[in-house]
């Protein structure tokens, strides 16, 4: 457990946010790792099939990883005021609403995978091989849920080391199943998929192993687990507008890769490993904005408002430390990136079109940067709505510029519309962070 409501905050926030940071790397493996081995082993069909499934199931795993982030605030806030039985009760019911609520999505998504990939126009050779890859990722959902609410848990209480040691193994698993089965044995689709599963339920178990052995103080009991309306409904006013604000990201992805889809197989397939890129670049910058949410949650609740601006400076200078990393990795590394995922007869065309789209990207990221370093604060604040608010902003936008760019630019239309959406979502989120900053500086006469 780290108490963050003493000392240095940038300090804080590094030691929290690094493995936070790294295990957002590593959660991105579970699809990487299957994209760049099906793409080698199987080929180009197998990559757009899976990169076609992707936004759908992110869809599905973001919104569950939202309604963990909303929750983890309510319980950072009880920890800082030293309050474990509320920690254990918002847990408590944050497992027993969820994994109802996703035996009910996995039951939905097998049953309506044929209805969404039609409504894709996914082309007719690859429609059979991404249906079932589809179906079969869907069943792992109730492992991804259980593995979130429970590393929730940890990082709402300054833990947020063990969930890295368990994604960490359950990634190299995965990378070992994959390997094993498709470039061994030459397996198909259907095992990488199920290989996914596997290693996601495995790190569910050993979340559970381990807080029924060393942190029982915040394990839920029977009562815990009880029915509670009140709770249910603090529960979801955090994590029900945090888990709309990260479905919406994934909502855009689907629209978007629509509009891909009509470009032909080479371009889905270059789509698919840029993205990966993407996620790679943008996600870890959500780690270090959650731990800045962490931070503001356990000041929050502690009543150390002073503490809270100096905060938010010292994660925006994390973010843009980050951003400089990222950036001269991905203009230098963009085109060995894209050929990771790809059979050598397969390369050049598709490379040619992900380096294109990477080496704008490369420079642009400097606005997710920002923009969630500010959703980091907001949602620390208890503000959650306007982080639906800015993500609807920036998808609406991105979405409709794809649309108008893309027939005539191709995938750096794409680039350029994502670039649009951020920059119009970073205007709206500065002009509410002033009344907060002018608010806070009022209760220590501190201005940023």
């Amino acid at each position: 457990m780290r108490d963050m409501t003493n000392g240095q905050p940038i300090s804080h926030l590094w030691r929290f946010a690094l493995p936070v940071l790294m295990g957002n790397w590593l959660q991105l493996l579970y699809n990487a790792v299957d994209s760049v081995i099906a793409g080698r082993f199987i080929g180009k069909e197998a990559l757009s099939a899976e990169g076609i499934a992707a936004p759908v199931m992110n869809l599905v795993i973001l919104g569950i990883s939202g309604v963990c982030i909303g929750a983890g605030v309510l319980m950072g806030e009880a920890f800082g005021e030293k309050n474990l039985p509320k920690v254990r009760k918002t847990l408590g019911g944050m497992l027993r609403c969820g994994m109802i609520f996703c035996l009910l999505v996995v039951a939905a998504g097998v049953y309506l995978t044929p209805m969404i990939l039609n409504s894709l126009s996914v082309p007719d050779d690859i429609f059979l091989m991404t249906l079932v890859y589809l179906r079969i990722t869907f069943l792992g959902a109730p492992f991804t849920f259980l593995y979130n609410a429970l590393a929730a848990g940890l990082k709402a209480v300054g833990d947020s080391k063990t969930p890295l040691k368990f994604l960490a193994f359950s990634a190299i698993l995965n990378a070992l199943l994959d390997l094993f089965f498709l470039g061994f044995l030459h397996f198909g689709i259907v095992c990488s998929a199920v290989t996914t599963v596997v290693a996601e339920a495995v790190s569910a178990v050993l979340a559970v192993v381990y807080m029924l052995r060393k942190t029982r103080e915040i394990v839920p009991g029977r009562e815990d687990l009880k029915r509670d309306l009140l709770l249910l409904r603090r529960i979801l006013s955090y994590g029900g507008p945090t888990a709309l604000q990260q479905m919406l990201q994934p909502i855009g992805k689907v629209l978007i890769q629509g509009q891909v889809n009509a470009l032909g197989v080479d371009v889905i397939a270059a789509y698919n490993a840029v993205t990966k890129a993407d996620d790679f670049a943008c996600i870890p910058a959500q780690g270090i904005s959650s731990a800045l949410s962490s931070f503001m949650a356990q000041n929050r609740g502690a009543g150390k408002k002073e503490r809270l601006l100096p905060g938010f400076r010292a994660g925006l200078k994390l973010e843009l430390c980050y951003f400089v990393l990222i950036c001269t990795v991905t203009y230098l590394f963009r085109e060995p990136f894209v050929r990771l995922f790809l059979k050598a007869g397969d390369a050049e065309a598709i490379v040619c079109i992900g380096a294109d789209y990477l080496g704008l990207m490369a420079f642009f990221y400097i606005f997710p940067a920002m923009t969630n370093c500010m959703q980091g604060f907001f949602r620390g604040m208890g503000d959650m709505k306007i982080t639906i608010v800015l993500t609807a902003i920036q998808i609406t936008l991105r979405t409709i510029f794809t649309y108008v760019l893309a027939p005539s630019m191709g995938i750096r239309g794409i680039a350029v519309a994502c670039t649009v959406g951020w920059s119009a979502m970073l205007v709206a989120a500065f002009m509410r962070f002033r009344k907060w900053r002018y608010e806070l500086a009022e209760s220590r006469d501190l201005l940023i």
